[in-house]
């Protein structure tokens, strides 16, 4: 099962050096730039023809081995896959499969199950590939999954399961070493409702990252450190296991900061803050010296095989790879639904904090397994649902 990243309200993830680096601006600026990194969906007009963040450049070289001038060019990659995906997934109608970034090949590849709607999203600049499954069959597939699962009749070793068009199946992931004859029998069901593959490698019961404004900033509330995700208009978004509706919330420095305005966990895992005590909001995620900070100037969604970011109060900035959307994970408090999984590793105080492609959000840290030591796996609760569900703009550069 999967845990919420937190951590005790208790440990101060800022050292003396970073405290007094954020007093070289007055002291409610910085704290609201960590809490508020970034705002309302607005899709930028021209999003690949911004100028990249140094930062962005100087992350992607360093977590992927890139030069430059080869980081440059892959985001530029990533970011026109991003813009052309809906509508080459919109012209493949009940045909689409799915969609993911080659990285090899720099660009957006579609799966769909005929040769008409292959030519239609070919027209679009993406590349076509014709498969045996449509999206609707394994998100079918998956949903009948999620209701044995809403049933109690799926084994505690069973981690989490997504559709994966590249492979055609749902993808079941079941911790290593517990395979016993109950998960086997599960395994049997699943396997009657549609093809599966099963992976076992390296995968451990996930929990959530709760632990604490600019994106990937700490907040705290009660004993509870998370990490800010991204301003909107009034406030930020976070994670909804790091605190229910109307609790009250404090900044990186203990000061009276908000309440949470709106909470849901499980099922989701978001929540939004409203800020007020002089607090104000920037797009902004946080660096933490490690990069420049990233200026959010959208939240156009990242195909799966996407580059991604992650900023968090614990383990600070992190990058990896998108590897699953729509994804069940499951935790010991109930199962979330609709995530995103991902490479980038994290730790308890994460939660909350920011996922970001370029300068395009892409969610809220939700939980994981593994750490930033040894490795691991992240999820991430889409931030377009967020933003959708409780009607907030997200504030861009």
């Amino acid at each position: 099962m999967f845990v919420a990243l937190r951590n005790g309200a208790g440990s101060d993830p800022c050292t003396d050096k970073e405290k007094s680096m954020r007093f070289t601006m007055p002291r409610i600026v910085p704290a609201l730039a960590l809490v508020l990194v970034g705002s309302t969906f607005t899709v930028p007009a021209q999003a690949s023809e911004k100028e990249m963040s140094p930062g962005l450049l100087t992350a992607m070289s360093s977590a992927f081995g890139l030069t430059e001038a080869q980081a440059r060019l892959r985001l530029e990659k990533e970011q026109r896959a991003s813009v052309i995906a809906p509508r080459a997934e919109s012209e493949a109608g009940a045909a689409l499969a799915g969609s993911w970034f080659d990285e090899a090949k720099n660009r957006l590849v579609v799966a769909v199950t005929d040769r008409t709607a292959a030519r239609k999203v070919e027209a679009t600049g993406a590349e076509a590939v014709v498969v045996g499954r449509s999206a609707g069959s394994m998100t079918a597939q998956k949903n009948r999954l999620d209701a044995l699962s809403a049933s109690g009749s799926v084994p505690s070793a069973v981690a989490s399961w997504h559709p994966d068009p590249r492979t055609g199946t749902v993808v079941v992931n079941v911790e290593a070493g517990k395979q016993t004859a109950e998960v086997a029998s599960f395994l049997d069901k699943a396997r009657q409702l549609g093809s599966i593959t099963v992976r076992t490698d390296g995968v451990q019961q996930p929990q959530p990252f709760a632990a604490g404004t600019v994106g990937g900033d700490p907040y705290y509330t009660g004993n509870v450190r998370c990490s800010i995700g991204f301003s909107v208009h009034g406030g930020y978004v976070t994670a909804g296991h790091c605190g229910g509706n109307g609790a009250a919330v404090y900044g990186w420095d203990r000061s009276y900061q908000g309440n949470f305005a709106g909470s849901s966990f499980p099922g989701n895992d978001y929540a939004w803050v409203r800020i007020g005590g002089g607090w104000w909001t920037v797009p902004v995620v946080l660096g933490w010296g490690r990069v420049p900070d990233a200026l959010v100037r959208g939240s156009w969604e990242a195909p799966v095989g996407t580059s991604v970011c992650r900023s968090g109060s614990t383990t600070q900035w992190h990058c990896g790879v998108i590897q699953s959307r729509n994804e069940t994970i499951r935790y010991a408090q109930g199962d979330v639904h609709q995530m995103a999984g991902t490479s980038v590793c994290a730790q308890g105080g994460d939660s909350g904090g920011s996922f970001i492609t370029g300068d395009q959000a892409q969610g809220v840290t939700s939980g994981g397994y593994g750490n930033c030591t040894s490795g691991g796996r992240t999820w991430f609760q889409p931030i377009n649902e967020i933003l959708n569900v409780y009607g907030l703009r997200l504030h861009t550069a």
